[in-house]
């Protein structure tokens, strides 16, 4: 299959997962890299152009690749993706942000930190970008790419630098990454965001902060470091060939155990723009 074909079938979803295109696109790497990184950057540049695009994906299908290629050209072009305010990059990348934006930030990275601060402490921007940045920071201790005690002293500064006075979807995810660091030093910021009433407890109650420290820090780093959620992404065809936005093909069912969980403040699958508690969680 020839690089242009390639591109071409990774335009548009049409219900049928390219699995073919995938396949050759991870065999010819080297060769079609600068193409993925041409399209990323194109579309960085046009993000309400692509929202535009019916059923365009192209964007997905890239970030993902190039995550698996470990392609460092692409943190910075990723991070301008979504570090565009408002809403727009939520539309054009919808799920993606809550489940998997971290674990590609991380994986192409190659540890550099710099970048993924700017989307946490950019007030403009979405939340859950925002949240996806303490992920990918949290994705790189549990790949040894960034020290434990590094991170819980940039944990230090986001809790006490009020950076988030009333967002209590950002201090529950700082609340939640303290939790899977182990969290000792911050137990007291912690223990006064739930007396101010600043943490959701559905998402970490103050039992999973003394869980933490009961179990030792040890046990909670090796919890972090065998989480799926806080790997590398691995291989593109696996991470997305059983989301519901394809087709499943005859005689085969998607593995109940890949399916996301859906947080009650995480954006609607159904593509609303509303949280799920206010959408579709409703019925339930």
């Amino acid at each position: 299959m020839e690089i242009q074909e390639i591109i071409d079938k990774l335009q548009i979803n049409t219900r049928k997962f390219p699995r073919e295109a995938l396949k050759q696109a991870v065999l010819n790497q080297e060769t079609i890299t600068p193409k993925l990184l041409e399209i990323i950057e194109r579309d960085a540049e046009n993000i309400e152009e692509i929202y535009e695009r019916e059923k365009y994906i192209a964007h997905i299908y890239t970030m993902y690749l190039l995550a698996q290629f470990r392609e460092k050209k692409a943190y910075p072009v990723i991070i301008k993706f979504f570090s565009v305010p408002g809403e727009m990059p939520m539309k054009v990348a919808g799920g993606v942000i809550t489940e998997d934006l971290g674990r590609i930030l991380a994986s192409v990275s190659h540890g550099d930190t710099s970048l993924i601060k700017s989307l946490i402490e950019n007030a403009d921007l979405n939340e859950y970008i925002r949240s996806a940045g303490l992920t990918a920071l949290l994705t790189l201790v549990a790949q040894g790419q960034l020290l434990r005690d590094d991170l819980v002293e940039y944990l230090t500064f986001l809790f006490r630098g009020n950076l988030y006075p009333d967002n209590d979807y950002i201090w529950t995810s700082l609340v939640t990454a303290a939790v899977r660091l182990y969290p000792q030093e911050l137990y007291e910021d912690i223990k006064r965001l739930y007396e101010e009433g600043l943490v959701e407890g559905f998402f970490v109650g103050f039992g999973d902060v003394q869980r933490s420290i009961d179990q030792g820090k040890k046990k909670t780093l090796r919890e972090l470091k065998n989480s799926q959620r806080h790997a590398f992404i691995g291989d593109t065809i696996s991470e997305m060939e059983w989301w519901a936005c394809f087709d499943k093909p005859k005689g085969r069912t998607v593995n109940p155990l890949k399916s996301p969980k859906i947080g009650r403040n995480q954006p609607c699958t159904c593509g609303s723009g509303k949280k799920y508690k206010r959408c579709c969680g409703k019925k339930y």
